[in-house]
């Protein structure tokens, strides 16, 4: 069964440790990203997802632990692994003096695989670099270099894709399209690790949610039930007279009136259902004439696990 679960998982990481000048930067984290799932990996500036992501792209050296790309050992077997991986790193990393048609034809040879022109150039389209392929890097707009990493990491069509930062800078029409690509390619079977400061891309885009914090793992969950699970939901009830005053036995739910008193706002604790207010109310004899459920998204887990606003 082990055996079995190294094979069809995309990655494994185990016990991973990493120190800078004895300073710990990550602390023992485990965590396995399925075939076929885009898994975000989330966390405050200074969290430990670059250094994790520059591990598993073999750019970083381990510490200590274990990382293992659909079967295959990151440090034991490299060759496998880096040939598996493609990554989008947060820093714009291009080849100054090359076009962009000469870096897209030559960079699939560094991962021993042969050129695809059919590939490349739907690569060259999607991202809307077509107009730019005689153009040097140096000639090139800090959102076309994106672009370009981007058609760079998947020129020899890895299994897992790894984007860190990947729409840091970029406009929203970039933004979109690229999530666009990126659904479409996961569909087609790629792997995605995603790491970003839009929260509601990666509550959008992950079916799971890894939140790192100081190093350490301290969430890792279905993206919705995390958020169902921590964050807060709100009750706004539209009743048939107004209130003067809160009716006994609801002050546990932050309650708060809106409208003169025909508005009841109710704050549902974490992870407690929406029964046991309304027998409240119930009982309470207040006559409802609507009631709405808001709840909040990811963000204010995010904030609620960190102390930190923003990924």
């Amino acid at each position: 069964m082990r055996l079995y679960i190294r094979i069809m998982s995309a990655l494994i990481i185990e016990n991973l440790y990493k120190s800078f000048d004895g300073i710990p930067a990550v602390k023992g984290i485990n965590f396995t990203i399925d075939n076929g799932e885009i898994f975000g990996l989330l966390g405050p500036n200074g969290a430990g997802k670059s250094t994790t992501i520059n591990m598993i792209a073999g750019v970083v050296r381990l510490g200590s632990g274990s990382i293992t790309a659909f079967g295959y050992d990151n440090q034991r077997e490299y060759r496998h692994t880096r040939r598996m991986l493609g990554v989008v790193h947060q820093e714009v990393v291009i080849d100054n003096f090359f076009t962009v048609d000469q870096a897209l034809r030559l960079h699939a040879g560094y991962y021993g695989v042969k050129d695809d022109p059919a590939w490349r150039q739907l690569l060259v389209e999607r991202l809307g670099l077509k107009p730019h392929l005689d153009k040097v890097m140096l000639k090139l707009s800090g959102g076309l270099k994106r672009r370009f990493m981007i058609a760079k990491a998947l020129i020899h069509r890895p299994k897992l894709l790894i984007l860190d930062e990947p729409t840091a800078g970029v406009d929203v029409e970039l933004r979109h399209g690229l999530w666009e690509f990126v659904r479409e390619i996961n569909r087609q079977g790629t792997t995605i690790l995603l790491t970003t400061h839009y929260l509601e891309e990666a509550e959008e885009m992950c079916d799971r949610i890894a939140i790192m914090n100081h190093g350490e793992l301290i969430a890792l969950e279905e993206t919705q039930q995390l958020i169902r699970r921590l964050s807060n939901r709100q009750l706004r009830l539209w009743l048939e007279y107004p209130l003067t005053e809160i009716p006994i036995g609801l002050g546990s739910y932050s309650p708060e009136l809106k409208e003169n008193g025909n508005i009841l706002l109710l704050r549902l604790p974490a992870g407690e259902g929406a029964g046991r207010v309304l027998s409240q109310l119930t009982e309470s004899g207040l006559k409802i004439q609507d009631i709405e459920t808001d709840q909040s998204g990811l963000e204010e887990v995010f904030i609620h696990l960190t102390g930190i606003k923003g990924a």
